[in-house]
This record gives structure tokens, C-alpha cells and sequence, in this order.
């Protein structure tokens, strides 16, 4: 489909010369071919372009910053790396987009507390990588870490394929430091194990931007393991490899990680990334262990165990360290391996309980069938986190609609379950209307209470993640329907 330019409104010559007297010349840019890389996040199928995009560098700046949109009313989207999948940073016609990639340095590295200060541009594989030398890491580790910065980490409560055993964000991080609409710096958290009152640093993780600014973390370290091990269990069909996911669980046995892939996503990733992956299996499971040696090899026959008592057809476990890191690299190239099949794809994070695996992937399967899109399942079994895959074409026209419709079912069918509809991608503007399905009035009117007392003014990322009462009313009982676009002003493509 032959899209329009995206809207966008000029930056007044007035506020031009208000930002270049607290930043560099060169850190605001207004021009249309300047402003083109930020008109959308790693959701492409929305897009508009800012009416300014300022890049600070201190965190005097950034509240200088604020304190002039707050003075001229207008709404601020911060944005990281723009890896994100929900339109968290998807920026606002009237609005300045705040670019927080210069904020890139690791300012302190502690490997006797196990602990490392950080600026929010700072990439989350380079936190690993600096702490490699004293044999630490950062646990959190999102397909995208070689791109996406901790900032966006922390607005997303990002996971990873290690968030089963290790936790996501808001389970790795000690403290926060954030920048408020008024242009006060707010420290949450301690670097203590625990700190008195509220805990507003897991209010803040999380809460994609529309709380404050976040202008440092300190993130906790662990130590890397001594050995670890990965499974690669085949099946010949997804239910029975989703079943043997609630049995690794109920076996007691917790993985460092537990994937899984379907048929459709082995094919396209094989012909990639060549991992040796069983491209006849209907499913994969790859399950990884880590501790000590002896753990390690206990953990691994139970495991094998209980994927056979499941129906596995074959199970491999990897030879060595090179073969271990070759099967994560198809898992973490899955989603790159569909854009060589499909002119586009729609990736969605809606979380199960996962004795419902089975009953959800077989929904997923005839819907499929009855939307006429190809859909692949690349997602994070362990803890019933869901990517399915739509794959869709935007230059056919409907086909985009189509698409959200679905993909509006599976998140339906999340909540229905006992789940919820997102694990880790937060909700931005791709599932605000999914916020009505999932919450009653009374719990919206407490985000917007919380929401309040950090921007009375509403200038924080304002339309994303908290719909208000009246859009989800208009949409009828509190339930709403894929198709209609968070804002009126939205270009779609």
C-alpha cells in the first residue's frame, strides 16, 4: 500500500531557539530528513514523525529540557534505541522525542558488591561484556541485547530467554535515578538489598515513560555459571512439546532458560542461521541448565527424561560450548529469519499459564487457518510467554487490519485463560485497547491516580499503555476491538 508522508507539524522558530540555548546545535534536529529515523519503534506499522527530536547529554539538560515543555505544554516521548515492539516510542506530532543515546557510559563497575552504574543509552550486552573480566554478567538478556540500551530495558520491564531462572528487569536492577516532569531527580531503590516505604523503583520499571525520565540504574551483577548445558528435545507435534514444558516444571527442575519453536519458525530460522536444528520436527524445546558439574549433568538426564516421557522423537544434547552457542544463535535470529519470507510481520507478547500452552498453540493453529495468515511460534515456553509471529503483507489492503484482529484474539484469549497481555514488550499504543479487556474501570482510575501524582499535566508519553475510561467505554463494556487507531492522527502502513 502507497502510504502518504506520516503527519508531523513544525517545530516553532521560538522553542528551536529555546533548545539550542541548553543543547549543541547539532543535538536538535527539526528537518524533515532528520526527524525520518525516529517516526517509529520496532512496531513499523505505526509511524509519525516528531516535530522535534533533542538528544541531551547531561542530566541538567534533560531537565532544562522538560522544565520548557512543561513551561509551553508540550508532551515529551523519551526513546532509547527504538528496538522496542509495542510503539512505547513512537513519538507525537505536537511533541518533542527525547533520545536518550548519548547517555552511553558505564560509570562505575563494582565487582566486589556485584553491582554496576549505568546511564540508560548504555547497550545491555555491553553491560556483560564489561563485567566478563571479573566473571560477572547481567542476567537480563532480551533477543535484541546487542542493540537495545537498559533505559529501554527498564520502561519495557524487558526478560529475555533467560528470565525463567534469572528474572526480568525489574528482578536485576537496585536502583534508579529519574528526572520528573518539574525537573526533579528522584533516587528509587537503594544499593541495599531492601529500602524503606514504597517500592516505587518496581512502579517506575516498567511504566514506559509516562512516570519520569530515568537518567541512571544500577544494575546487580552475577556471577557467570561454571557450566551449562543445553537440550534440544524434537517433537511431532506443538502440543506435546507444550506439555513437556509444564513437566520440566512440575519435575522441579528450573531451567536457566526454555524455548520453544515451532515447525514454520525452525524452517525459516534453519535457512538462515544453519544451527542443525531437526527442520522435519513439528517443535523444538531448547532447554539450558547451569551450576556446578555435577548439577549441571543431573539436571540434564532429568530433563531428557522427561522430554521423552513426553513424546520427544529425539533429544541432543549440545557436544560442547560452540555447538550450545550455535542453537541459541537460531533462537535469537528467528525473528530476522521471517523478514527474508514475509514483506512484513507482526510480533506479539501475551503470557499464559503454561498448563494452557497446549490449549492456546491449537487455537492459535485453527485461527490461522480461518484469518488466512501464516503465523510462527518463536517464544519463551518456560514462563508462558507467548511471540507468535503474524506474517502479512501491508501493500494488500486489509491484510494489516486482519492481522490486528487476530492478533486482538490471542491476547482476548490470554486474558481468558489467566494470563495477561504482555510479558515483556509492555503495551505502548499496540495493546492499549487490550488494557480495557484486561481491567476493570476501578484499577484503570488507580494507574491514572499513580500516573497523576508524577505528571499532573499529563506531558509524559501521554496515549500510551493506560487507556482512559471514556476510550475504553466508547469501545462498549469495557471489551474493545482491534482495528481502530490509538490516535486519530496515525499513519498506518
Amino acid at each position: 500500500m502507497t502510504s502518504s508522508a506520516p503527519t508531523t507539524k513544525s517545530a516553532a522558530p521560538e522553542l528551536l531557539r529555546e533548545l539550542a540555548g541548553v543543547l549543541p546545535a547539532a543535538n536538535v534536529l527539526s528537518r524533515p530528513s532528520e526527524l525520518l529515523p525516529y517516526e517509529c519503534d520496532g512496531l513499523s506499522a505505526y509511524r509519525q514523525r516528531p516535530m522535534v527530536v533533542v538528544l541531551p547529554e547531561t542530566v541538567e539538560q534533560v531537565a532544562r529540557i522538560l522544565a520548557i515543555c512543561r513551561r509551553r505544554g508540550l508532551p515529551v516521548v523519551a526513546r532509547g534505541a527504538g528496538t522496542g515492539l509495542s510503539g512505547g516510542a513512537l513519538p507525537l506530532v505536537e511533541g518533542v522525542l527525547m533520545v536518550l543515546a548519548k547517555f552511553n557510559r558505564i560509570l562505575e563497575l563494582d565487582p566486589v558488591r556485584r553491582t554496576a552504574r549505568v546511564q540508560p543509552g548504555v547497550r545491555n550486552l555491553a553491560i556483560s561484556e564489561a563485567a566478563a573480566p571479573h566473571g560477572l554478567y547481567y542476567a537480563p538478556d532480551p533477543s535484541s541485547q546487542i542493540a537495545c540500551s537498559i533505559g529501554g530495558n527498564v520502561a519495557e520491564n524487558s526478560g529475555g530467554v533467560h528470565c525463567l531462572k534469572y528474572g526480568l528487569t525489574v528482578h536485576n536492577i537496585l536502583k534508579l535515578e529519574v528526572v520528573t516532569i518539574d525537573g526533579d531527580r528522584l533516587t528509587l531503590g537503594s544499593n541495599a538489598p531492601d529500602s524503606p516505604g514504597y517500592d516505587m523503583m518496581a512502579a517506575m520499571t516498567g511504566s514506559e515513560g509516562l512516570l519520569g525520565i530515568v537518567v541512571e540504574i544500577t544494575v546487580r551483577l552475577l556471577p557467570l555459571p561454571t557450566h551449562t548445558s543445553l537440550v534440544l528435545a524434537a517433537f511431532d507435534d506443538v502440543e506435546s512439546a507444550g506439555a513437556a514444558v509444564g513437566g520440566v516444571i512440575a519435575a522441579g527442575i528450573i531451567p536457566a532458560g526454555l524455548e520453544m519453536m515451532d515447525n514454520f519458525a525452525i524452517r525459516a530460522t534453519e535457512d538462515f542461521a544453519h544451527c542443525g536444528y531437526p527442520v522435519d520436527a513439528e517443535a523444538i524445546l531448547l532447554c539450558e541448565v547451569d551450576g556446578t558439574a555435577e548439577d549441571t549433568r543431573e539436571q540434564l538426564q532429568r530433563v531428557a527424561a522427561v522430554m521423552r516421557e513426553h513424546g520427544a522423537t529425539e533429544v541432543r544434547v549440545a557436544r560442547d560450548e560452540a555447538e550450545r552457542l550455535l542453537f541459541w544463535k537460531g533462537r535469537k535470529m528467528a525473528f530476522p529469519a521471517m523478514g527474508r519470507i514475509s514483506p512484513d510481520y507482526y510480533c506479539i507478547d501475551g503470557t499464559i499459564p503454561r498448563d494452557q500452552l497446549p490449549r492456546v498453540l491449537g487455537k492459535m493453529k485453527e485461527w490461522s487457518a480461518e484469518f488466512g495468515l501464516r503465523v510462527a511460534n518463536v517464544f519463551h515456553a518456560g514462563d508462558g510467554n507467548l511471540h507468535p509471529l503474524i506474517l502479512y503483507d501491508a501493500n494488500q489492503p486489509g491484510e494489516l487490519e486482519r492481522t490486528e484482529a487476530f492478533a486482538g484474539k490471542i491476547l482476548d484469549l490470554c486474558v481468558e485463560v489467566g494470563g495477561t497481555i504482555t510479558g515483556e514488550h509492555g503495551v505502548g499504543v499496540e495493546k492499549i485497547n487490550q488494557m480495557c479487556t484486561q481491567f476493570a474501570s476501578d484499577e484503570l482510575e488507580q494507574f491514572h491516580a499513580l500516573k497523576e501524582a508524577f505528571d499532573p499535566r499529563g506531558l509524559l508519553n501521554p496515549g500510551k499503555a493506560v487507556p482512559t475510561l471514556q476510550r475504553c467505554a466508547e469501545f462498549g463494556a469495557m471489551h474493545v476491538h482491534r482495528g481502530e487507531l490509538p490516535f486519530p492522527e496515525l499513519e498506518r502502513f
